[in-house]
């Protein structure tokens, strides 16, 4: 029994007949004949009905209800293997939205070198939509960023939440009010994230929510920016909670009613990265630093 053997299986199952199975495999459907032969010979077994519809006996209901973890235990056992036998040589490529790199990244990356000197990393900064297409492009093996919209391709496992704040100059006329609303900041210039920021879309519909339209809504990127931005300005900063402010900025005591936004490890969904691998140990040192 091969690894292929046992993916021809799977995928005339997902395919419904032998030739759309080879078609997606790029096989004759002889080689897919040939394989599911072998594959019945090796186990003992009848796995299909024979005749012109597939159909699959009681014995290949219950293979293919197991295919899907032997798969998996299959690659889990060839990526350790990797592993080993590089003697964990090699480049992690890693990519993060922006307030991640510099919160996350630099400590869990000093005790990764710790455990595997020998590895370097290259690590790239970018919003969510620019780190889901390195991913597709296998231009990264993972990244630290929001969910994205179609998971059907990809593994998302949330590390924490970001909340979305309001900060303005510490002399604007909102820092020395009793008691602010956000129909009071919309009587000021917003400078806010642009379109691929992560709470551009959560922001976008807050507002439509409100009659009243901002004065006026500047557009920056990244979103480190805006604290400078708005220094010295009567403008309204849309920021992070994370985000780093620099002197003479302050966070307005104003809470928005915006859901708070997951941000996690993304993944490839058929990547796999066994505990004792490079991209696994990073993983768990970023989820300890993330919960300490």
């Amino acid at each position: 029994m091969d690894l292929k053997e046992l993916v021809a299986f799977q995928t005339i199952v997902q395919e419904k007949t032998f030739s759309r199975a080879a078609e997606k495999l790029n096989y004759a459907q002889s080689t897919i004949t040939n394989q599911i032969q072998r594959l019945e010979k090796e186990l003992g077994i009848q796995l299909f009905k024979r005749g012109w519809d597939v159909q699959l006996t009681p014995a290949g209901q219950i293979f293919a209800a197991e295919v899907e973890h032997l798969i998996r235990h299959w690659n889990n056992t060839a990526e350790l293997a990797r592993s080993l036998q590089q003697d964990e040589i090699g480049t992690l490529r890693i990519g993060g939205i922006e307030s991640a790199i510099h919160r996350i990244l630099p400590d869990a990356i000093r005790q990764l070198q710790q455990h595997k000197p020998r590895i370097t990393s290259q690590i790239t900064t970018g919003n969510t939509d620019r780190l889901i297409e390195e991913l597709w492009s296998d231009r990264l093996d993972f990244a630290i960023c929001g969910s994205p919209a179609d998971a059907s391709a990809f593994y998302f496992d949330p590390l924490y939440e970001e909340k979305i704040i309001l900060v303005t100059d510490h002399n604007h006329p909102l820092c020395h009010s009793a008691s602010v609303s956000f129909e009071d900041v919309l009587d000021y210039p917003l400078t806010a994230g642009g379109p691929t920021c992560l709470y551009h879309l959560q922001f976008s519909k807050y507002l439509s929510h409100h009659r009243k339209s901002p004065a006026l809504i500047n557009s920056v990127t990244p979103i480190s920016m805006i604290p400078p931005m708005v220094r010295h300005t009567t403008a309204v900063g849309v920021v992070l909670e994370s985000t780093p402010l620099i002197p003479g900025i302050q966070q307005l005591d104003l809470e928005l009613e915006i859901s708070l936004i997951p941000v996690g490890l993304l993944q490839l969904r058929q990547t796999y990265y066994s505990p004792e691998s490079a991209a696994g140990l990073l993983h768990k040192i970023i989820r300890e630093q993330i919960t300490s």
